[in-house]
């Protein structure tokens, strides 16, 4: 992770010899909890991730709230006017207050409208707490067990982001558990669960193993004869999201006989066009689709609905090609 600082006076040009902006790729030094000077020479600190080697998203910040090294990974939360706080894993946006209900609700809202009755639910990372903040509104639900390696994303998410998080020691129906992933299911009871979400990070470092073989078949087998597994399944634009996404389908759907992708739109991953997999051993989530029976459970969502549902799985022609090629 690399900040961009510009140094300038007020709306007047930067401070530089020919009067012209000039940039330093420095490392971002401010300490937890110090605000931005709003006096003149103005500093500005942005966070900036690389999407590939010639594309980056960039963010002005605030501050930088907090930064720890677990034994895992480098958390780091920062505060911004435009997306709220947000935090990183490694220097990679995971969750900014203002996108997050679109991933969360996209990874959750799918399942329960083809199978509203599910009632046992397995979430493998989600360490933030989103995803299972979506799940507890549904009052049927009688068992969440959420499961991450890193315990300290979800503590630091309770202390600054309890949009997400401040849900998790309130609700009995939620059992944490900070192993690893791949470990639990292996572990696990057959035929269990009525949906396992599979809410991780990108197939490098410690959310590797929740994309192997191995891994997709412990879900099928944990999974009751109607189960359902959600998948954090990449973006179709960069090149290594491709080919990560390509490999996780073609793996899914070796196991699984009804196998689907659906799409969702978020601003601060790269490209913004990213997927989910949906597999279940019984239901399509398109044929099998109850948007009356989902809409009488009276959810409030801000992007899901059900249009969204039946739209989100019409892909575009180059993303059928790419699953095509998975082949």
């Amino acid at each position: 992770m690399t900040a961009w600082c510009t140094a300038g006076t007020g709306s007047q040009p930067a401070i530089s010899g020919n009067n012209s902006t000039k940039r330093w790729d420095i490392p971002l030094t401010t300490r937890p909890n110090e605000e931005i000077s709003t006096k003149p020479p103005y500093i500005d600190l942005v966070y900036s991730q690389r999407w590939d080697d010639n594309t980056k998203l960039s963010i002005k910040i605030n501050r930088h709230i907090y930064t720890e090294q677990t034994p895992y990974q480098r958390i780091d939360f920062y505060e911004s006017d435009t997306y709220g706080t947000f935090f990183t894993l490694d220097g990679l946006v995971m969750v900014t207050q203002k996108d997050e209900f679109i991933y969360h609700e996209m990874i959750t809202h799918v399942a329960m409208a083809t199978n509203p009755a599910i009632k046992k639910v397995l979430i493998i990372g989600g360490g933030d707490g989103g995803t299972s903040r979506e799940i507890s509104r549904y009052s049927h639900i009688e068992r969440i067990d959420m499961v991450d390696i890193d315990e300290r994303v979800t503590r630091l998410c309770q202390q600054y982001l309890p949009q997400t998080a401040g849900h998790l020691d309130k609700d009995p129906r939620i059992h944490l558990h900070f192993e690893d992933g791949s470990s639990f299911v292996s572990q696990a009871e057959d035929g269990y669960y009525d949906l396992i979400i599979v809410d991780s990070t990108d197939p490098i470092g410690v959310g590797e193993g929740l994309f192997t073989r191995e891994f997709y078949q412990s879900c099928y087998r944990i999974l009751a004869d109607d189960g359902i597994l959600i998948n954090q399944h990449e973006s179709p634009y960069f090149d290594f999201h491709i080919e990560e996404m390509k490999k996780a389908h073609k793996k899914i759907r070796d196991l699984f006989p009804i196998v689907r992708v659906y799409q969702y739109h978020i601003p601060t991953y790269p490209s913004g066009h990213w997927l989910f997999g949906f597999a279940s051993k019984k239901y399509d989530p398109i044929k099998d689709h109850k948007p009356e029976a989902w809409e009488s459970f009276g959810i409030k969502t801000r992007y899901y609905n059900s249009e969204i549902h039946k739209g989100a799985f019409a892909l575009p022609t180059y993303v059928l090609d790419l699953l095509k090629a998975s082949n």
